[in-house]
């Protein structure tokens, strides 16, 4: 029977662009919906931006703009990476939109109801400097469980661990550096500690399926009690005070919920928007849709997450669902880091991998789905990047051992048989049905998101199929007299198997999967059509080469450090210099000395004087010149300056001004104000020229 799904990956936080590890996560979870849809089961796969909190809240105000504007601009940045990778989410939407507010306060309201909600008086960090509560992500220190230095005031990066800000070791503002203060504010909890939630958590995280091995065996030391019988998991604190971003707290007034609580709620309200989007823009319609999904004891869900929010994913979550009334997820899939020699990447350490310089290098996208894809595996493991595996895998995978089969077989059939595939022979069955013998595990792997696995045995057909093209040697038949049905029949073996490996590397690759289907003209690849055949006299398309081979400049160039950066220092006189230019160009002006002989204000003009100069010649020139903010005209009389004299005459309002007076100033007048008007040093006559 076709399965329901609704499936997810962590919602980005709407604070900066997307990097490498959301694309990992995003791809892990885009294969096994496409694995999905090909299956015919219905999915609906959506993400969302995560737009509350006071770190958005602050660097919206650096930036001088509001909260909403901010997020609005980090989400249209999106689709250049979705689009670029091919990830296929159904819908993408904000945690601001008014479907998580309603949502959260619903939630909310359903768990006071069920008697799980506190409030009491609480200390927490106040920063002096700042005057203002800090939230946890800006109070550091050291992780009170296992020591480690300038971890955030919620949650240890280096161990997972969860805490109270108050319980850091020597905490400190990441806004001011300064030494917070505690101050009380009544805040609103989760009762997590309740015995009826520990019960349920007992029981859901241990239910077969939930979660993997290692995630529940490191979440349990928080549901198993220690040897004074106390348990880590405590009550959770749900509410944060303006000011804040975020969605306020029915009946509550200047409380906000904790951006951790409304956060993966937003998987719901994102749903809910889809709903609506697939109703024509209709609310009511989409609600009621929304309901009958979610009400639907055979609908699952299913979330694809990073190892560093475990927790909230896998206790917190689970538990506001169960006792708001709500489904639980199905499971919560957990994968690690990508990593570069044993290191998290990471663009501050120059050891990350930007998605968006890789695509701006011409670097396939599939060719990274490929080999994530071959790395992941249904375990929760970090993976390693390796440059020069990178390019052998997709240089001899992809190109050498897939993409090949098709290149070395198209062009006979189309050249020798009219673009008609033949009969195949007895041995070119016995390869194809050990090619479909594999369809089986493979979406077992797939399934299981062992894509590792899954590539790994497609890979090994194609090592099967490639013996075979070697035994055969369609080169050499094509030389042989009376060979055309043999060519005809091996030729026509290739393309039946290629079709076969396209089918198993479909969900990785789907634009190419596009264009295999077009080429042989079959329709969609899934894995039913894996039994059959395209059949003698089935007529393919023309053949174009369907993938080009990782070249080393393009990953040299991908891991290149960024340029140091340099020191911006004002520009003299608060303007570049001019672009350079040739001696030759510096000649073609002729500057010469000249003598102020009269100088006079111009009637009609606040800016200009009325020069009248010496340069040497039989009669004066007269100059206009926007001077007359800095000089009286009686202070000029009898000065030397410098003129350009081979400027061409300007008819002016007030006369013909015959020539240029030489002044400075700087490019920002109101910051810098003043004219200087060049004078020569003594000595110097009217009519030189200056060289």
């Amino acid at each position: 029977m076709p399965r329901k799904l609704f499936v997810t990956t962590a919602l980005p936080y709407a604070n900066g662009t997307l990097h490498i590890g959301h694309m990992m996560e995003y791809i892990q979870a885009d294969i096994w919906v496409r694995f999905q849809r090909m299956q015919g089961h219905e999915v609906h796969f959506v993400c969302a931006d995560d737009a509350h909190g006071a770190p958005i809240m602050i660097a919206a105000d650096k930036a001088g703009k509001t909260p909403q504007q901010f997020v609005a601009d980090i989400a249209a940045g999106r689709k250049p990476y979705l689009d670029g990778f091919h990830i296929s989410f159904d819908n993408w939407h904000s945690t601001d939109a008014p479907e998580n507010h309603l949502l959260a306060q619903d939630i909310y309201r359903d768990l006071k109801k069920a008697g799980l909600i506190d409030s009491r008086s609480i200390e927490q960090f106040f920063d002096p400097q700042k005057n203002m509560f800090l939230p946890d992500r800006f109070i550091k220190g050291q992780c009170p469980k296992c020591g480690a230095k300038d971890q955030y005031g919620d949650n240890c990066e280096v161990c997972g661990a969860v805490y109270n800000p108050t319980e850091l070791i020597s905490p400190y503002s990441a806004l001011s550096g300064v030494t917070p203060v505690l101050r009380s504010s009544e805040h609103y909890f989760f009762r997590l500690s309740d015995p009826r939630c520990v019960e349920f958590l007992e029981a859901w995280t241990r239910q077969a399926g939930h979660l993997q091995v290692e995630v529940y065996n490191k979440i349990k030391e928080w549901l198993e009690p220690d040897e004074t019988g106390k348990r880590q998991l405590g009550d959770w604190d749900i509410s944060r005070d303006a000011p804040y971003f975020g969605i306020e707290i029915p009946d509550a007034p200047g409380k906000y919920f904790y951006v951790w609580l409304d956060a993966p709620i937003g998987y719901l309200a994102s749903l809910l928007n889809h709903f609506t989007r697939r109703s024509a823009g209709d609310a009511t319609e989409g609600a009621r849709r929304f309901a009958a999904f979610m009400e639907d004891p055979d609908s699952e869900q299913f979330h694809f997450i990073g190892k560093d929010i475990i927790t909230f994913h896998t206790l917190f979550w689970p538990a506001m669902l169960h006792f708001s009334g709500r489904k639980t997820p199905n499971a919560v899939f957990v994968h690690g880091f990508l990593t570069v020699n044993s290191e998290k990447m990471s663009k501050s350490r120059g050891t990350g991998l930007d998605p968006l310089k890789y695509l701006s290098l011409g670097m396939n996208a599939e060719w990274l789905r490929y080999y994530i894809a071959a790395k992941l595996n249904p375990r929760n493991e970090d993976i390693e990047f390796n440059p020069e595996d990178f390019m052998a895998r997709v240089n001899s995978d992809l190109v050498g051992k897939y993409i090949n089969i098709a290149s070395r077989a198209a062009g006979f059939i189309s050249k020798r048989f009219g673009g008609k595939l033949g009969a195949v022979a007895d041995d070119g069955a016995a390869l194809l049905q050990l090619l479909r013998a594999g369809a089986t595990d493979i979406a077992s792997h797939y399934e299981s998101r062992d894509f590792a696995r899954a590539l790994r045995e497609a890979m090994l057909l194609a090592d099967r199929v490639n013996e075979y093209v070697d035994q055969n040697k369609p080169w050499e038949l094509a030389k042989q007299q009376g060979m055309d049905e043999r060519l005809h029949q091996v030729c026509s073996t290739c393309i039946e198997s290629f079709r076969l490996l396209s089918i198993y590397l479909k969900p990785v690759l789907p634009v190419l999967a596009a264009r295999v289907e077009e080429f042989l003209q079959s329709g969609p690849l899934v894995f039913d059509d894996a039994a059959r055949t395209l059949g003698a006299g089935h007529a393919i398309g023309e053949y174009r080469h369907l993938m080009q081979r990782v070249e080393l400049k393009q990953l040299e160039t991908l891991f290149e450090a960024p340029p140091a950066p340099v020191e911006q220092v004002a520009p003299p006189g608060g303007e570049d210099i001019a672009g350079t230019i040739a001696i030759d160009d510096f000649a073609k002006i002729d500057l010469r000395i000249a003598k102020i002989v009269d100088c006079q204000a111009v009637e009609g003009s606040t800016k200009l004087l009325r020069l009248t100069l010496d340069v040497g010649e039989a009669a004066t020139r007269t100059v206009f010149s926007g001077i007359a903010s800095a000089y009286k005209p009686e202070d000029l009389i009898g000065q030397l300056t410098v003129v350009v004299a081979n400027l061409a005459p300007r008819k002016m309002k007030f006369g013909l001004s015959e020539g240029m007076v030489l002044a400075a100033s700087h490019a920002d007048e109101k910051a810098n104000p003043g004219i200087f008007v060049l004078h020569p040093s003594a000595g110097a006559k009217p009519g030189m020229r200056v060289r």
